[in-house]
């Protein structure tokens, strides 16, 4: 049975690109959550006054890939320690957040929270959200699949393909055999 995260770690483009790369996960889906404005548009997110953070909705199979697991790659492929921001991506549409979908969830969150700020490996306290899921709401068609359809962009070469080399780095036997070339 399939189950579903929502996380927030800046541009939807970034985190859409690192999640569909992982065994396990069946669809990666950017939109906008955290906020208060009904079907809000991109530019009204970039506006900074809806409330709604960048976010991505994840189906994965928690057989092959357990919640714990994409936290884990959440937690390691942005700074969770910077407030309203992800390198020169700033705002509050930027900021971290996980959006749990129930108890289970916030549990294994705020934990993986805790335990990552005992590590000692950042250089600040981590600033990110656990908060309850409230809506979540599709972005605009041109925003699915953008990375893998704008490569030659250099907004996805200086900024996602890092962030894929990173995930192959550390993760590489956990992305799917399509995405290691």
């Amino acid at each position: 049975m399939l189950e579903t995260a929502t996380l927030a770690g800046g541009c939807f483009w970034c985190t859409e690109a690192i999640f569909k790369r992982l065994k396990g996960v069946n669809s990666v889906l950017p939109g906008y959550a955290g906020g208060t404005i009904e079907n809000p548009t991109y530019t009204q997110v970039c506006s900074g006054n809806t409330g709604h953070a960048e976010a991505i909705q994840i189906e994965f199979d928690p057989s092959l890939i357990p919640y714990e697991k994409i936290l884990d790659v959440f937690w390691h492929t942005h700074d969770p320690t910077t407030l309203n921001r992800q390198g020169n991506d700033t705002g509050t549409q930027y900021r971290s957040a996980i959006f749990y979908h129930n108890g289970q969830q916030k549990e294994f969150a705020e934990k993986s929270k805790k335990e990552l700020g005992n590590e000692g490996i950042l250089h600040d306290r981590i600033v990110t959200e656990i908060v309850p899921l409230g809506n979540f709401y599709a972005a605009e068609d041109y925003h699915k699949n953008y990375f893998d359809r704008n490569r030659q962009e250099s907004y996805c070469n200086f900024v996602i393909v890092p962030k894929i080399q990173k995930l192959l780095q550390r993760y590489g036997k956990e992305v799917k055999e399509e995405y290691k070339t």
